[in-house]
């Protein structure tokens, strides 16, 4: 699911604003627990699409983008989504989300 997420305070590094994000945590999960782990979606360009933990999306009508994105799976983190959601956008397709899944086992170093 693609849904936008205020992910204001941050510190450092991390990624900030109302954006975005991929919710990678199966919905068992999600239907039990009000924190959810996301990926946050940033702008695509070219730098970034290169970078293995990026998952490059484009807009559709199913996922509800509006640009070109990528997926950040390096940034992935927990969220209360009942303070921090701010509505849901749409789907991504199967293709895709099998695409997250490999970025987050290269990350977290999962087989």
């Amino acid at each position: 699911m693609v849904v936008d997420i205020d992910l204001n305070p941050v510190k450092g590094a991390e990624t900030g604003k109302v954006r975005p994000c991929v919710v990678v945590t199966n919905n068992v999960y999600n239907q039990r627990v009000p924190v959810i782990q996301v990926t946050p979606i940033t702008a695509w360009s070219e730098k970034k699409g290169r970078i293995v933990t990026n998952v490059v999306l484009h807009p559709s009508q199913d996922n509800g983008l509006t640009k070109k994105s990528v997926a950040d799976c390096l940034q992935t983190r927990p969220v209360d989504y009942r303070r921090r959601l701010v509505r849901i956008r749409g789907e991504l397709s199967r293709k895709e989300m099998a695409q997250i899944d490999q970025a987050l086992k290269r990350v977290f170093h999962l087989k």
